[in-house]
């Protein structure tokens, strides 16, 4: 990093996205509750959805959405081997089938414009998934790539979130 970048870093204050578009944030948050409520009708397990979150949000490096989604998922009772390896999910024995393909969805998804959506990607997930579970993993990785953008552009700060108590 350049002393420029470090700088920068000190000294310029971030747009507060929900309170100069409210709107905007309230529509996000609402595209938000519907992929989750896709999910649920599609039986997709929330504990595979955290996997997602987690797994873009590395891929993003959005230091807010992994410090939030690795202690979601955490509190939901994921294992702390699993949290670390998802990094190197496809070298450890710790996912299941249905997992590693929604993996390779989400990676896919978020790494786009390296090359789309291979069809053997897609195709690994149609295995496994039906659509309407398929349609809720892509809501899912879709949804948090737009918050890691959010996060990264305004430097939300990590930390201080807690999992709601269930």
């Amino acid at each position: 990093m350049s002393n420029h970048d470090s700088k920068s870093r000190e000294s310029i204050s971030r747009v507060a996205l929900k309170k100069t578009t409210p709107d905007v944030s309230a529509a996000m948050g609402s595209l938000h509750a519907a992929a989750v409520s896709a999910a649920q009708d599609a039986k997709v397990e929330p504990e595979l959805l955290e996997l997602i979150r987690i797994r873009a949000s590395q891929i993003n490096g959005c230091a807010f959405c992994l410090d939030m989604h690795t202690r979601d998922a955490r509190a939901a009772g994921e294992t702390e081997q699993r949290v670390y390896a998802l990094n190197a999910w496809r070298e450890t024995p710790f996912f299941t089938e249905r997992e590693r393909a929604a993996l390779a969805l989400t990676e896919a998804v978020t790494l786009v414009h390296d090359g789309r959506v291979p069809d053997e990607v897609y195709a690994e997930a149609a295995e496994v998934f039906d659509e309407q579970q398929i349609a809720a993993l892509i809501w899912a990785a879709t949804v948090i790539n737009a918050y890691n953008r959010i996060a990264i552009a305004t430097r939300m700060v990590p930390g201080a979130y807690q999992p709601a108590r269930k």
